[in-house]
């Protein structure tokens, strides 16, 4: 089948992407790996309609409902290639499949660098962030910790200063950070500790401590991950004209 467009990715901009032209009732498939960000998230806070937050998963099986029911298709699959011959579009993936379409929309999103750290995973969106501009608010007046490295989590420390004065940044990834940042940080009252983390203590998904590899435990509520190398999705091109 030729489908008007395929949509590689199926988070949150690819479902948005698949209900508006599902509406204008074009042919539509959507690729998706059900490994990205959403499926991570245990919960946004700052989306339009959700006071209390929401789950990626839930806003993913409502997206596809709803796309669903405009006759959007769905494969759960992951693209390794993608080819353009004469205006069409095909897409190659793992499980040997290939579909074809006339046009061909990325949404692939990007991946945090998290840590592998028992105990972590369940708290993401909950007690644990990757992002101040959505859940910096759920720290106001808070402790929290940065997990980081170098640089990234300096920056990402100075930013939550916005909602809270109480901060610890653990240099998790124990690269460099800049003189003038270390400034910032000592100006701004924020301790920080070079050390790794061993593993992270959670009673469901509320973190309750960090334990270090020196052998302290570091009570902490709530933390932030900002160890730098944020990624986007690559896909091999194949006679790309």
């Amino acid at each position: 089948m030729l489908y008007d467009c395929m949509i590689i990715g199926g988070g949150i901009a690819g479902l948005q992407a698949a209900i508006q032209l599902g509406r204008y009732q074009y042919k539509v498939i959507v690729i998706d790996s059900h490994d990205g960000r959403s499926n991570l998230c245990r919960c946004y806070h700052n989306l339009l309609g959700w006071p209390d937050g929401v789950s990626g998963e839930t806003l993913r099986r409502l997206g596809r409902q709803q796309a669903e029911g405009y006759g959007v298709l769905f494969m759960k699959d992951r693209v390794t290639g993608v080819a353009e011959d004469n205006g069409t579009f095909q897409a190659f993936t793992e499980q040997s499949e290939s579909f074809s379409a006339r046009r061909l929309l990325f949404a692939t999103g990007v991946r945090d660098n998290i840590p592998i750290l028992p105990g972590l995973i369940p708290c993401l969106g909950i007690s644990i962030f990757v992002c101040p501009d959505c859940d910096g608010y759920e720290v106001r007046d808070k402790p929290a910790v940065v997990i980081g490295s170098g640089d990234a989590g300096a920056n990402m420390a100075l930013a939550l200063t916005h909602w809270s004065r109480d901060i610890t940044y653990i240099n998790h990834g124990k690269s460099p950070i800049q003189q003038k940042l270390l400034e910032q940080l000592h100006n701004r009252m924020i301790a920080v500790i070079d050390e790794k983390i061993v593993s992270v203590v959670c009673n469901g998904a509320q973190l309750e401590s960090l334990a270090l590899e020196n052998g302290l435990d570091l009570k902490a509520s709530h933390g932030f991950l900002a160890l730098g190398g944020m990624s986007s999705t690559r896909i091999l091109q194949h006679n790309w004209g």
